[in-house]
């Protein structure tokens, strides 16, 4: 076969990987070298070979996984073998919907964990080499996600059920295709699309963990709808408040009336009073996914998949954490709060498929909603000022992912061209985010022995009682066109264009409640510390008229800057060819250009008068970013990569705007920096990569990035007391590191009886990396209010914030070859990772370590039905999570906490 009829057949698998409806079938390919000179003679050697292997035994993959992405060529070597790990330009790692299964997790998040180079950090957040997740790019069916969580630049990956997800595709090699964003790698999430047959599968588990199922826990009343993650309403904002908020005016230019109007909304009961629930149920979930196709005309299919699901869990957490002077060696703040997070996920998905010829159309609705349910009680100790503090917080927090898009992909001979847009919008609620501080001062006084509410503001280092409201809304539209030719029988040529426009308006109003004596009350004998003692005890007092006489009840806002509004609009064009100079070598090279303009801005019209003193964000840059990869096969089994590339990345919303977050995963706040700027990276990779047969191979890789202007998270004080997380600019950061991956399998056959269909399959990787800050003496950043020395927070050498220096996973599988039926153990490990600066003290460190996970699927018939059985036991041995500060002498806790051992059970039907 001629190098043109080898492209023009890998230009027909690209479509095939991007909506396998029929595609594979169509071409099976001839071994490289052969060139029959007539249609009987290439026919003939089709027939001779075997459509599930080739010579060296290797699958083809006539089923392969559903692959979408920007400019739709992954695949661009001329190899038979279809299998897009290996004959991608690229360095990609793809988990087909059966290697998720086989992973047992119940969200994406989960799944990437056990791909080589991958952690994930918090709420699914992924990191991509030690990265953090500034440096990860999210996209679904090669469109770009909107966040609907401030705390992250991308979509928290655990919001996404396996369920609805067909493909994950993690490039970690830039090519021009992708978005310069390009820190770590590109994660890709291709949604399920047409069937091969009408389908309808019905899904449920159950479990829990040990410090949770059955165990004491909070809770508070909230609404009736909670357990579905929805409200009824009652956490609407009130009436009076939104009465002031729409006035424009100041409180502190409005009457007491009015004060004590919104106060006595701002507290109700139903969502200020924790109660303990002393048998807390199981974790459940359930699902149902429907597909249909049809033929539709002489050459087409329509089909249709639909899917809804709904998760509710359960965590208990009891976290330490300390405060110490500067060198550690005196503990000046302790406190254990015990945290019940009650998490409902709900996801729906309706996508439409039609494969006309070699023309194939996707139109993708998916819809997200991740709500959590929070309610905390700490109990903590002041060592300087001895006394003691008791803190309620209960909170909600909704998130929610509305995305509808669209992708064209159409084949004309030569020519291919690719169509995509869509709509997307991101909200994030947090209404009533009620904080309750009680303090027992131990001092030799009628009250000393009492837990008094903090609502006179007089007690240093103590919040005041406080009633939050957050709302966060972002918009996405984007679009783009790429378009393919085959300008010789051995070079492709690749140009496109991409437009993506992000808005994001983010408001936040917290209010402090603060009352004071009134002078004749106290003139009969009254004490203010009396009265706060017998009256204001719990929270429900709070708003009970008869305990607020005697009091002057007024709030104070502590949002000076309430209200901000985002963008970031990107125009990109790129080119790039595919050239091979020989059947064994590849070269793809290209370039993207990038005009991008981000700004962050206060919202002047939230008061009638200006606000002053917020710093506003412009950054407009233009990059050009050149990419190259070369692919040489060395042999049938043995190639070899090179890559390097220059990208860039962004700061994030949530790093720019100056308002206070609440991160309720790990109890931290944060604040935006105004001042910060991109950060330019130098990418260069080198790889050997070895398949032995079928799915065995094994790679090595190594790789070193140089980095301008990266971004560090860092720790400050507040003026009166208090510490929140914020973001700083370094001058520079070098990071290299090794790769190692291997899959093996067994067949174990010999052994006979019930191993007769058995293999054993062994899956494992390692990445090892290693980062460098540096500066120069005198080198200074901006932080908010100030400009510092960076030598405050960093000393040279010091590693990059969320990088881990080891990673690794580890499978070890019973598998049936004929049948559904596997066991497998899967081990995790991560080393410590600094997860934060603290200024002029030592870094925050996160210490994953191991963790041990088993999961066994089976496969059964219940009166002519499949039926698929799961259990999973996850955190066998109890890895507990630490994060902690420490030196050569002394050691802190900031976020220490047990973690259970978690079990489900599972049952999944297929009709």
């Amino acid at each position: 076969m001629s190098t043109g009829q080898r492209l023009a057949g890998l230009l027909m698998l690209t479509t095939a990987l991007s909506f396998p409806v029929c595609g594979f079938a169509q071409d099976i390919g001839v071994p490289p070298g052969d060139d029959p000179s007539t249609e009987a003679a290439e026919q003939e050697m089709l027939e001779q070979v075997d459509p599930a292997q080739d010579e060296l035994g290797e699958e083809t993959y006539d089923e392969g996984p559903d692959v979408s992405i920007p400019g739709g060529a992954i695949i661009v070597t001329g190899r038979r073998n279809r299998d897009p790990v290996r004959a991608s330009t690229q360095v990609v790692s793809v988990l087909s919907a059966e290697d998720i299964a086989r992973t047992g997790e119940g969200d994406i998040a989960g799944a990437l964990s056990r791909v080589t180079g991958l952690t994930v950090v918090g709420s699914g957040r992924v990191y991509v080499r030690g990265l953090g997740d500034r440096y990860s790019l999210a996209m679904l069916n090669g469109l770009p996600l909107p966040s609907p969580e401030p705390l992250s630049r991308v979509v928290p990956l655990d919001i996404f059920p396996t369920n609805v997800i067909a493909s994950s595709l993690v490039q970690k090699t830039y090519s021009a295709n992708f978005p310069g964003e390009f820190g770590g790698g590109v994660i890709n999430l291709t949604t399920r699309a047409i069937p091969d047959e009408s389908f309808l599968k019905i899904s449920a588990s159950a479990g829990g963990d040990n410090r949770t199922l059955g165990q004491e826990g909070l809770t508070y009343y909230g609404s009736d709808l909670d357990w579905v993650g929805f409200d009824n309403g009652n956490r609407d904002v009130p009436s009076n408040l939104q009465a002031f908020i729409d006035s424009g005016e100041r409180l502190q230019n409005v009457s007491t009336d009015v004060q004590e109007g919104i106060a006595a909304q701002l507290f109700p009961l139903n969502l200020a009073t924790v109660t303990k629930d002393g048998n807390l149920p199981p974790n459940f979930s359930g699902s149902v996914t429907a597909g249909t196709s049809m033929d539709v005309g002489s050459d087409g299919v329509l089909g249709v998949v639909a899917t809804v699901g709904l998760k509710n869990s359960w965590r208990n957490r009891s976290v330490l954490s300390q405060q110490a002077t500067t060198d550690l060696s005196e503990i000046t703040d302790e406190m254990t709060t015990f945290i019940t997070d009650n998490r409902v996920l709900l996801n729906a998905l309706l996508g439409v498929g039609l494969d006309i010829g070699d023309h194939t159309l996707r139109w993708t609705n998916l819809y997200i909603r991740d709500s959590l349910k929070q309610a905390s009680l700490g109990v903590g100790y002041a060592y300087e000022d001895d006394y003691d503090l008791v803190e309620q917080n209960t909170a909600w927090y909704e998130r929610q992912l509305i995305d509808s898009q669209f992708v064209g992909e159409f084949e004309f001979g030569r020519f291919s061209l690719d169509l995509r847009g869509g709509y997307a919008q991101t909200d994030r609620e947090a209404p009533y985010n009620l904080t309750f501080n009680y303090v027992k001062t131990n001092l030799d006084t009628p009250t000393g022995d009492y837990y008094v509410a903090n609502v006179t503001n007089q007690i240093n280092n103590v919040d005041p009682i406080t009633s939050a409201f957050d709302d966060l809304t972002e918009k996405l539209w984007f679009g783009g066109i790429d378009a393919s030719y085959e300008l010789l029988d051995n070079l492709t040529g690749t140009v496109g264009y991409a437009y993506s426009d992000t808005s994001r308006y983010s408001t936040r109003r917290e209010f402090q409640l603060q009352m004071a004596t009134d002078p004749n009350t106290v003139g009969l004998g009254l004490t203010q510390e009396v009265l706060t003692a017998l009256s204001l005890r719990r929270p429900g007092d709070l708003i009970n008229g008869a305990s607020l006489a005697g009091f002057a009840v007024g709030l104070s806002e502590t949002t000076n800057f309430p209200a901000f509004d985002a963008g970031l609009e990107i125009h990109a064009g790129y080119g790039k060819i595919s050239y091979l100079p020989v059947d064994t070598v590849t070269v793809d090279l290209g370039v993207r250009y990038e005009d991008a303009t981000q700004t962050v801005a206060l919202d002047q019209s939230v008061f009638n008068t200006p606000i002053v003193g917020a710093n506003e964000t412009y950054i407009a840059n233009d990059y050009f970013l050149p990419a190259a990869t070369v692919t040489w096969e060395a042999s049938d089994q043995l190639q070899f990569r090179v890559s390097g590339s220059k990208t860039i990345a962004r700061p994030q919303f949530r790093e720019l705007v100056e308002q206070t977050y609440f991160d309720p995963d790990n109890n931290r706040q944060y604040r935006g920096n105004p001042f910060l700027s991109d950060s330019e990276l130098l990418n260069l990779e080198a790889r050997a990569e070895y398949y032995i047969a079928g799915q065995d191979h094994i790679s090595l890789a190594g790789f070193y990035k140089k980095i301008d202007n990266p971004i560090e998270a860092i720790v400050l004080s507040l003026p009166g007391g208090g510490r929140y997380t914020t973001f700083a600019n370094v001058p520079q950061a070098e990071l290299y590191g090794a790769e190692l991956e291997v899959q093996y399998s067994v067949d174990l056959f010999d052994m006979g009886g019930w191993f007769m269909n058995k293999q054993f399959v062994t899956i494992a990787n390692y990445t090892y990396t290693k980062s460098e800050l540096s500066y120069s003496d005198g080198d200074t950043t901006l932080i908010p209010g100030s400009e510092t020395l960076v030598s405050n927070f960093v000393d040279p050498g010091d590693p990059m914030t969320g990088q881990s220096d080891h990673i690794a996973n580890l499978q070890l599988g019973l598998e049936d070859t004929e049948e559904l039926s596997q066991f497998t153990f899967l081990l995790s490990y991560a080393s410590k990772r600094v997860t934060r600066r603290d200024f002029q003290r030592p870094d925050i460190i996160e210490n994953p370590g191991l963790t041990v996970d088993f999961v066994a699927r089976q496969g059964a018939d219940f009166m002519g039905v499949p039926v698929e059985l799961e259990f999973e036991a996850r955190n066998i041995f109890g890895r507990d999570n630490f994060e902690y500060q420490a030196n050569d002498q002394y050691r802190i806790e900031n976020n220490t906490y047990a973690v259970g051992t978690s079990f489900s059970l599972g049952v999944s039907m297929e009709f």
